[in-house]
């Protein structure tokens, strides 16, 4: 039913995120991307819309949450090794993102987070096939 998924998220400083995703080897979408909003591509179909409060702010009604001090929503991504999550964390430490938590390793699933110069938490997971866990 679903083709493709954006989701939407309020930031301060759009050259200041930009630098702070490509960092972490992601790529912006340069027919969606703007002074106003940044089309962040995270895998196929899936992409994560960078948008300055002021341009958010035009979609709700609502008060925009400041991710710093409340937790508004955590962005989950699977990845295909322990190894690629670390290495995705320890980049994103390195630009500038904290870890709001430690790792947690639960044996069939791996799992480390950063908060990016936003507030917003990144989750990523890596969980052994079922199949692997059977032996």
């Amino acid at each position: 039913m679903h083709q493709q998924i954006f989701v939407n998220l309020p930031i301060e400083n759009m050259a200041r995120s930009q630098a702070f995703f490509r960092a972490l080897g992601y790529e912006f979408n340069p027919q969606f991307t703007n002074d106003q909003g940044a089309c962040l591509v995270v895998g196929e179909n899936l992409f994560v819309m960078l948008l300055v409060k002021d341009f958010y702010q035009t979609f709700t009604s609502k008060t925009i949450a400041d991710a710093r001090t409340t937790s508004e929503v955590l962005v989950c991504f699977s990845c295909g090794s322990r190894a690629e999550v670390d290495a995705l964390v320890d980049k994103a430490v390195a630009a500038g993102g904290t870890t709001p938590r430690p790792a947690q390793d639960l044996g069939f699933m791996y799992s480390r987070s950063f908060d990016d110069l936003d507030g917003h938490t990144w989750e990523f997971v890596h969980m052994v096939d079922a199949s692997q866990a059977l032996g």
